[in-house]
This record gives structure tokens, C-alpha cells and sequence, in this order.
């Protein structure tokens, strides 16, 4: 298979949210990867060129029989590239419209008032050559520690900058010479690279050390904050790097339902999970909102993370590869469908009866995914407000509502991530709590909740971590002394 078709079904796959550009890459075992990528990243930078002119051209019309995606691969290396590498039909067919196509890459640069290349992909919107986001890494700490990580980096030659105190020196890593990194200075756990720092072969990465995620992906797992033991629901989970950071944050205690409607998503979650060394979770192959909500699996589910289907408008292969990000009926109608699926996940999650705290992410730039929702969601949920999540961080919501400062946006340009939102939700408090209650009494009753929970998964905690052991006795004590100060006073 020539080069243009396996970059062409990797194509596919990305428009089809499969997985990250490099990944994808990796996967296909091609021969040669370094052209392979090479090929690929050019034809996403070039997309919107290429898609004008093989508009403008008919190039797909007539006697042409290829996808569109194996004519802009084929046709970037044409005009941009270093001539068709291969031979056969394919490239006959691409030689015989040569003079068309070069005709229409010369009048959308007169079009556009550009002379080069460069100026031209700028002009329509698609990112510079050197535009790229770090290379970020999460210590996976059910197996290992951050300081671990770093002595092993800096071991194998790395410098190590220390942990960044602007965000801006997330993006200076790409204009520095050898080998370094940073820690990241919201989530401390994360680490950063220059932006083609390759860890696919990495020993640490192959035995589930380090997990490569986008900074803007840990964000909602780190914002759920689950407390060590909890019962939490990754409610669209697959491919499981979120429930991997949410099983890492819980210490593998406590219990992870994570459900997707996807079988084979499921199956690709359940290896990242098991390399990743997490015990705690709880797979179903099932759409997250058919599950009941008194189904004693989950009464006490206290924390669920909603990170469903959307757009992918935020993903920056996504936004150059996409060809109806532009608006229009279509469009319109497609994020009216999604933002309906959305606003149903998330009143979903709102609903269990134990539930503190839920977040809602979306990899989408899109108001009607994000604010909208979000807006919406608390209009049918006045038992819920907003939290001020991460309030150093830079970039915040639309302003269309009141609180929607409350929630955060990512983006390349401002963050250096992919485009990103994030809302957290927290149940009010029960305005009916007498005021008397003391503090004493409050961590007796968590203590005694939290040792009921554990209950549920002792079994597969001892078998990792020995028994587990909640002494709420000192509580009882206390509670016992206080009574007994109470009625001696009334006796008086």
C-alpha cells in the first residue's frame, strides 16, 4: 500500500475522532513513519488550500475516481511537496491535472494578495510552520512519582527548567535548543516538551509510567477532585485517559464506573487501564443515560465527570481537517443535535442521589456545546450552582450568562493546548442543616460514611494495599462526652 493511501485512511480516522494525529501514525506500523508524519502534518497544516483548490479545479470531478482525503494528500505533494511518490494510475491521474491544479494554487495566491506558500495557508486561517503546542506528558502515579520521573528524564540527558510560573513558558520550550522540560504549573503531575519530543518508543510510556495527554484533558479529572475512596462515574469514558487520571487521584480506592456505548472504544479503554495499572474501575459497554438512577450500584456515587460526544471543533488536527466548520444549515443543525445529547448527560448526572460535584468538559469551541449548556443545565437544576474552577487560569467562559466566568476555555493561542471547556457543578447546601451542627460532628459523619464506601471494594483493596482500616471510634467518643455534658447541664 502506497504512501498516499495509508495517509489517506489515517485521514479518516482523525475526521472520525480515532484517536491524535501521531498516535494514529504509530499505529499504522507503516514502514517508514518519519514520512509518513512528515506527509501528513504538511496535507492538515495545507488543508483549507488544498480543499479550495481541489474545489475550484473539479479535480474530483469526471474521470477522477479517489476519496477526497487520498486527493489532498496526493495533491499537496504535488504543488507543495516533493512531486508524486509513487507510480501506477493514481499517479497518471494526478500528472494529467497537473496544469489545472497549479493554475488554481497561482490565482488564489493573486486571489489573496500573497506570493508564498507560507502567506498563503496564513491567509486561510491554518497555522504557521513553527505553531505547536508542548509535548506534555502525565506522571502516571499509581505506578511511579513525579520526582521519580524527573531523575529519569534528567538521567537520559534532559534539562530540567523546574516548574513554570507563567504559562508562557509553556510555549518557550519550542524556541530552545536541546533537550529540556518543564513541570506544569497547574497540574502537578503533568510535564512539557518541545512540541516534537517523541515518547512512543519510550520504555516508561510502554510500561504505563507516563501517559500522553494533552494539558486541557486533565484538567476535568483534576477539577472532579474526587477524595480518596470515593464512588465516581466517568459517564463517556472511552479511550480511558481521564479514568486513568481519576483511578490515580483516588489511589486506585474506592470504585470507577466508566461506561461507553462504543464495544470496541471499551475494548481500547480496558488495555490503556490494565497498562496503566488501575484496579478500581468498573467497565459497561452501555449508554450512560439508560443507567437508572436508583440502582443501588450507585447510590453512593458522589462524584461524575460528563465529557461527551461533541464537535472535536477544538482539536487542532480536527479544526484544519474538518470541511464544515464553516456555518451554515448543516452545521447549524448538527450542534443543535449535539447540544441536546449534552444538556440530557449532564441533567443525568445531576440526577443520582448522592451526587456533590459534577463536571462538564467538551473539546468544542462552539457556545451552543459549552455556555449553552451549561446555562441551560442549571435552569433545570436549581439544586446545583457553579464553581469557580481554577480561577488563575486565564481564559473563561462567554459572557451569556451571569457565572459564566465561572467556567474555563482552552485554546492554542491563548493556553497553549487544545481548544477546550470546562464547567463544575456542586450541589447547594441543605439550607434546612442546623446552624448547631459542630465540625466535630460533620467529620464523624464522613468518617462513617467513608467507611461504609470502603466496604464495597475492601476486598480488592486488601489484596493491593493490606486492609483498610477507618477508626471513627474517636468520633463516637466525643459525640458520647457531649451528650453527656448536655444532660449535666440541664440537670443544673
Amino acid at each position: 500500500m502506497s504512501v498516499y493511501q495509508v495517509a489517506a485512511k489515517i485521514l479518516d480516522k482523525l475526521q472520525r475522532k480515532e484517536g491524535a494525529l501521531k498516535t494514529l501514525v504509530y499505529d499504522s506500523k507503516y514502514k517508514n513513519i518519519r514520512q509518513l508524519y512528515a506527509l501528513l502534518c504538511e496535507t492538515v497544516r495545507y488543508s483549507a488550500v488544498l480543499e479550495e483548490i481541489i474545489q475550484s479545479s473539479s479535480f474530483l470531478k469526471g474521470d477522477v475516481k479517489m476519496t477526497r482525503n487520498l486527493a489532498k494528500v496526493v495533491v499537496y505533494d504535488l504543488l507543495f511537496g516533493k512531486g508524486v511518490q509513487c507510480g501506477g494510475r493514481l499517479k497518471a491521474v494526478v500528472i494529467a491535472h497537473r496544469t489545472r491544479l497549479r493554475a488554481e494554487l497561482a490565482r488564489m495566491k493573486v486571489k489573496k494578495n500573497v506570493s508564498s506558500n507560507k502567506d498563503l495557508v496564513t491567509s486561510l486561517g491554518g497555522p504557521s510552520a513553527g505553531s505547536a503546542m508542548p509535548r506534555y506528558v502525565r506522571v502516571n502515579t499509581l505506578k511511579t512519582s513525579t520526582n521519580e520521573i524527573i531523575t529519569y528524564f534528567k538521567r537520559q540527558d534532559y534539562t530540567y527548567l523546574g516548574k513554570a510560573r507563567r504559562i508562557e513558558e509553556l510555549s518557550e520550550l519550542g524556541q530552545k535548543k536541546g533537550k529540556k522540560f518543564l513541570q506544569d504549573l497547574h497540574v502537578p503531575d503533568l510535564l512539557a516538551f518541545p512540541p516534537d519530543t517523541d515518547f512512543h518508543k519510550d520504555a516508561l510510556y510502554l510500561a504505563g509510567h507516563l501517559i500522553l495527554q494533552d494539558k486541557a484533558s486533565c484538567l476535568p479529572a483534576l477539577l472532579l477532585s474526587p477524595p480518596v475512596g470515593s464512588f465516581v462515574i466517568d459517564a463517556c469514558a472511552a479511550p480511558g485517559n481521564k479514568t486513568s487520571h481519576i483511578a490515580a487521584i483516588l489511589q486506585n480506592k474506592g470504585r470507577v464506573f466508566a461506561f461507553d456505548l462504543d464495544t470496541k472504544r471499551v475494548s481500547t479503554m480496558s488495555t490503556l487501564l490494565l497498562r496503566a495499572g488501575v484496579t478500581c474501575q468498573e467497565l459497561a459497554n452501555q449508554d450512560f443515560l439508560t443507567v437508572r438512577l436508583d440502582d443501588p450500584k450507585y447510590q453512593k456515587v458522589s462524584h461524575i465527570l460528563v465529557d461527551p460526544s461533541c464537535s472535536g471543533s477544538g482539536m487542532p488536527d480536527l479544526m484544519r481537517v474538518h470541511t464544515d466548520a464553516s456555518s451554515g444549515p448543516e452545521q447549524e443543525k448538527r450542534l443543535q443535535a449535539l447540544s441536546g445529547f449534552q444538556c440530557r448527560a449532564v441533567s443525568h448526572a445531576l440526577s443520582f442521589p448522592s451526587v456533590q460535584r459534577v463536571v462538564y468538559s467538551t473539546c468544542s469551541i462552539h457556545q451552543q456545546e459549552n455556555e449553552d449548556v451549561v446555562m441551560k443545565s442549571l435552569e433545570q437544576n436549581p439544586d446545583f450552582r457553579l464553581v469557580n474552577a481554577l480561577p488563575s487560569w486565564p481564559l473563561r467562559g462567554l459572557n451569556t450568562f451571569p457565572e459564566s466566568s465561572y467556567c474555563l476555555r482552552a485554546s492554542l493561542s491563548d493556553t497553549f493546548t487544545n481548544g477546550f471547556f470546562i464547567a463544575v457543578f456542586e450541589r447547594k447546601s441543605n439550607q434546612n442543616e442546623s446552624s448547631t451542627q459542630t465540625t466535630v460532628e460533620k467529620n464523624c459523619h464522613s468518617a462513617a460514611q467513608t467507611k461504609d464506601d470502603l466496604k464495597v471494594s475492601q476486598a480488592g483493596d486488601e489484596r493491593q494495599n493490606g486492609p483498610v482500616v477507618v477508626d471513627s471510634g474517636n468520633c463516637i467518643k466525643k459525640k458520647t462526652r457531649k451528650r453527656k455534658k448536655k444532660r449535666k447541664t440541664e440537670l443544673q
